[in-house]
């Protein structure tokens, strides 16, 4: 294993790790001899890595730590490109340009020998398209991080329009749809719709009462319904 690998298994082992590990432990997760773990140690440190600890007490590494330059591993580089390339594909417009700028961001900090397996990574992400939204979806993801209200016109099946006031949480991303999680105040009960369906979106000027991970986590625990039934 190169240096460099070896060094990046080293902080994410640390990382994985709130107390602190000893070096004979972190030598047999990382799978090199104690002698090579304290070296390691010491160069990372070197390069400002704030990892308190010594031999014999134990190590933690302190949060905030990025290798310089960016290094990622074959696998996590397929990883990235995968993701951003099926952002780009099914993204909204907004999402799909951000994807691009990230993952030239990342091209441009590699070292070169992981630059161009960036470049000529092989995974690939078919054409199909996403149904066509009528509205913009950055409002819903502006919604969504600053936990406010959103009202909503939404279409349903035969055409006919509702309007509802909801709490929006999350926003999924399939094949062909797109579909708002959110706890919808006329029905008093966590409902989806799809993005293709609302023909109005604006944010209130209210934040909604509880926060977005509580209700996330109870939509997780009852979502025995149908993803895009409202």
């Amino acid at each position: 294993m190169a240096r460099s690998e070896r060094l990046i298994d080293l902080i994410q082992v640390l990382r994985r790790h709130r107390r602190p590990v000893s070096g004979r432990q972190l030598a047999e997760e990382t799978g090199v001899s104690l002698r090579t773990l304290y070296r390691d140690i010491a160069s990372l440190q070197a390069q400002g890595a704030e990892i308190e600890g010594e031999a014999g007490v134990g190590y933690v590494l302190k949060p905030g730590f990025l290798l310089p330059p960016m290094m990622f591993s074959e696998e996590e580089i397929e990883a990235l490109v995968l993701g951003l390339r099926w952002v780009t594909k099914r993204g909204d417009k907004r999402l799909a340009a951000a994807a691009a700028d990230a993952l030239a961001k990342i091209g441009s900090v590699l070292p070169a020998e992981l630059k161009e397996k960036l470049d000529g990574s092989t995974l690939l992400v078919g054409p199909r398209q996403p149904v066509a939204d009528r509205i913009d979806l950055g409002v819903l993801r502006k919604a969504i991080r600053s936990e406010q209200k959103l009202e909503l016109g939404y279409l349903d099946n035969d055409g006919r329009d509702s309007r509802r006031t909801v709490w929006p949480f999350a926003l999924g991303f399939f094949e062909e749809t797109r579909v708002l999680a959110a706890w919808c105040e006329l029905r008093q009960d966590f409902r989806h719709f799809r993005t293709d369906r609302i023909a109005e979106a604006a944010i209130l000027d209210s934040r909604y009462p509880r926060r977005r991970q509580a209700l996330l986590k109870d939509w997780r625990a009852a979502r025995g319904v149908d993803p895009v039934g409202v």
